[in-house]
């Protein structure tokens, strides 16, 4: 009976540290951001505000390998150009992965408002 108990106890232990690693992987993971748009934010594109390419090349950065089991490490990631504030916009930033071989990064914006942008990429 107490066998019984500790492998019950045991096994709902494990089964709930494996539910919040897995949220804490999923929260730390996400390749969305929310952006605000003010002056020291935001470039032209083709007479659209956008996202400037340092912003969205910094934060794709540093959100890509969030942790050592979520996706692989890159640096020196840049962009060609601002990610229009423009439902449905994409822009494709590079950078270098782990094994020093350029990965293409796709952007793209889900929603806008007048004062933000949400955008994401695709690891």
């Amino acid at each position: 009976m107490q066998r019984s108990k500790f492998l019950i106890g045991a096994v709902g232990g494990a089964t709930a540290i494996v539910a919040v690693g897995g949220l804490g992987t999923y929260l730390l993971a996400g390749t969305e951001s929310t952006t605000g748009l003010d002056e020291s934010t935001t470039v032209q594109v083709a007479g659209h505000k956008a996202l400037s390419p340092n912003i969205v090349a910094g934060r794709t950065e540093s959100k890509y390998h969030p942790l050592p089991w979520v996706g692989q490490k890159v640096t020196g990631v840049t962009c060609p150009t601002g990610l229009k504030a423009v439902a449905g916009a994409t822009v494709t930033c590079t950078g270098k992965g782990e094994n020093g071989k350029t990965v293409d990064i796709p952007v793209s914006v889900v929603k806008t408002t007048g004062s933000s942008i949400t955008w994401k990429f695709e690891r």
